[in-house]
C-alpha cells in the first residue's frame, strides 16, 4: 500500500442502486447494439425522475473470467452466461422507483431492439455502497466487475457481513484500487424487471448474490491485481464463501447521470 492510500480512512457511501445485466442481440452486429444503448436507449433512463446517477457499463466481448482458478469455485465464465454489459442505476430515494414509472414503461417497450436477454438485480438503499479507497483526483484507468454467487448453505447475512467486514478491507488494504463499488442483492425476482419480448431466463443455481466494481490506474494494474499475490490472497477466504466468481473486464463506464443531474453527454 502507497503511502498516500494509508492515510486515508477506509469509509463508504451508502446508496440505493440497482443493476440491469444485458445480453445484446445476436442477430445484428454488437457494435450496433453497443451504440443504440449508449444513444438512443440511454437517453429513455436518463430522463427518469429521481435518479442519483446512471452508468453504463460496458465489458469485454471476450471475457472468459479473469479471476484465478479456485479449487471447487466456478470462476470460467460459462459461454452462454457471459454478460455483455450492465445498466448500474443509483436512486435519490427508497420512493425514487416510483417516480420514474412513466420512464421504465418506454425502456421495457425499447428493450428489444438492442437487448436478447436482462436480468434485474436489486437491494435495498444501504446495501450499494462507494467506498473511500483512493483520494478525489486518484486515476481510474481501467476497471474489474465481478459477479458473486454464495455457497447454497451460506445464509445472506452471514455472506453479506463477509463482503463487508472481510472481503472490502482486504481490497482496500491492498492498495491496488482507485475504485471500489460493492452491492448485495435481494433474491432475484423476474417480477421485478419483466419485460416483454425479451428473455429472463435464470435457474437458481445462476443467480447471483452481491457485485464489485474494482478500479485500477491502469490496464497493467488490474492485470497486475490477477497476476500477483492480491488476487490470490483474496482467493483463500472467497473459497470458503462463494460458488462462482465471475470477474469480467470493463471496457468502458459511462456516466450519463451524475450527483442528480442529467448531463448533456456521458462521461467516461
Amino acid at each position: 500500500m502507497n503511502d498516500a492510500q494509508s492515510n486515508i480512512p477506509l469509509s463508504a457511501e451508502k446508496h440505493f442502486s440497482s443493476s440491469i445485466l444485458l445480453w445484446m442481440r445476436s442477430d445484428k452486429p454488437r457494435q450496433e447494439g453497443t451504440d443504440y444503448w449508449k444513444g438512443p436507449h440511454s437517453q429513455i433512463i436518463a430522463a427518469t425522475p429521481g435518479l442519483e446517477e446512471y452508468r453504463q457499463i460496458h465489458l469485454e466481448e471476450v471475457n472468459p473470467g479473469r479471476w484465478p482458478a479456485i479449487a471447487c469455485v466456478e470462476t470460467a465464465i460459462p459461454a452462454d452466461r457471459k454478460v455483455d454489459g450492465v445498466a448500474e442505476v443509483t436512486f435519490h430515494s427508497a420512493l425514487s422507483p416510483l417516480l420514474g414509472r412513466r420512464q421504465t414503461q418506454m425502456a421495457f417497450a425499447d428493450e428489444v431492439n438492442v437487448f436478447a436477454r436482462t436480468l434485474l438485480y436489486a437491494g435495498v438503499p444501504g446495501w450499494s455502497r462507494w467506498h473511500n479507497v483512493a483520494g478525489p483526483q486518484a486515476r481510474v484507468g481501467a476497471r474489474a466487475l465481478i459477479y458473486l454467487r454464495r455457497k447454497p448453505t451460506l445464509r445472506a447475512g452471514v455472506f453479506r457481513a463477509f463482503i463487508n467486514n472481510e472481503l472490502v478491507p482486504a481490497l482496500a488494504q491492498s492498495g491496488a484500487l482507485t475504485e471500489l463499488r460493492t452491492q448485495a442483492f435481494l433474491p432475484w425476482a423476474e417480477i421485478l424487471w419483466d419485460t416483454p419480448k425479451v428473455a429472463h431466463d435464470n435457474p437458481k443455481d445462476q443467480h447471483f448474490h452481491a457485485s464489485l466494481i474494482l478500479g485500477f490506474s491502469d490496464p497493467q494494474a488490474r492485470s497486475a491485481f490477477y497476476a500477483g499475490g492480491e488476487a490470490a490472497r483474496l482467493s483463500s477466504a472467497l473459497a470458503s464463501q462463494a460458488a462462482a466468481v465471475h470477474a469480467y473486464d470493463v471496457t468502458a463506464a459511462l456516466t450519463f447521470v451524475e450527483n442528480g443531474e442529467r448531463l448533456d453527454h456521458y462521461r467516461e
